[in-house]
């Protein structure tokens, strides 16, 4: 029996479009955005209403359970200024970090001297190690279920702005240009997405 079957749920199974229609069933667009919103609200409820440490351990790990994949499946299409959207971009950049510490520690070190502010807001304690890094990933999305959601948002895009920074800096090319470009995007989106919910207007 496996761990998920002792707990007594299993990873939701997803079908492609295509599979759909070869099992007989009818595909919708409108169902599929309907479930990135809804199961993306209800993770949000489920861990700000429960007020228990050891939920929002889960919910903050959930892709150590159920796979990267499955959330990309769920909220990777979703806009990346709604919830769902923004929930996704936090948990890729924890799987970033948590895949590549050492990278996110050099890049983050890298830019902390040239974005202090950002540095101070997202919180990264110093010197900014691997563990330091995966520690920080972890206390933002903590605050997405226990905190201020607005606050982890702030937070992340901070982070990003700071590797972007020293993704630019440490990286030759017109790859890493595009990279750090593309970091930098994702924290102007997080923080979008802050001000959104602080105007109960993320959805």
């Amino acid at each position: 029996m496996s761990e998920n079957e002792r707990r007594g749920h299993h990873r939701p199974a997803f079908m492609s479009p295509a599979a759909m229609e070869a099992h007989g069933g009818a595909y919708d667009p409108t169902e599929e955005i309907h479930a990135a919103h809804e199961t993306a609200s209800a993770l949000v409820h489920a861990g700000r209403a429960a007020a228990d440490p050891d939920l929002t351990t889960r919910l903050v790990a959930i892709v150590d359970d159920i796979g990267l994949s499955t959330l990309a499946e769920l909220w990777s299409q979703r806009p990346a200024r709604s919830l769902p959207g923004a929930l996704w971009r936090l948990y890729v950049l924890r799987e970033w970090v948590r895949r590549a510490p050492e990278e996110a520690s050099r890049e983050y070190a890298a830019g902390m001297r040239f974005t202090t502010p950002d540095h101070a807001v997202a919180g990264a304690a110093e010197p900014p190690g691997p563990t330091e890094m995966s520690r920080v990933i972890d206390e933002i999305l903590r605050g997405v279920f226990e905190g201020d959601l607005a606050v982890a948002l702030e937070r992340a895009a901070a982070f990003c702005r700071v590797v972007s920074a020293g993704r630019a800096d440490v990286s030759v090319g017109d790859a890493a240009a595009e990279q750090a470009a593309n970091v930098l995007g994702l924290g102007d989106d997080l923080a979008a997405s802050a001000r959104l919910w602080r105007a109960d207007a993320l959805a």
